[in-house]
């Protein structure tokens, strides 16, 4: 039982999980998601409320 799944593992397991990756580097590179992340980059600088003076 051990051999038999430890060579699924190693065939359809790598496989699995290679395509998996792939599929996430595809959604994350996919066209038209270059202004989503500019916006998302942004996020720390939308607070205006805190100022230098605030410190402490």
């Amino acid at each position: 039982m051990y051999t038999f799944l430890r060579q699924l593992a190693d065939s359809w397991g790598m496989l699995a999980l290679l395509l998996i990756f792939i599929g996430i580097v595809v959604w994350a590179f996919r066209p038209g998601t270059k202004a989503l992340y500019k916006d998302i980059s942004d996020i720390p600088f939308r607070n205006d409320e805190f100022k230098e003076d605030d410190n402490g």
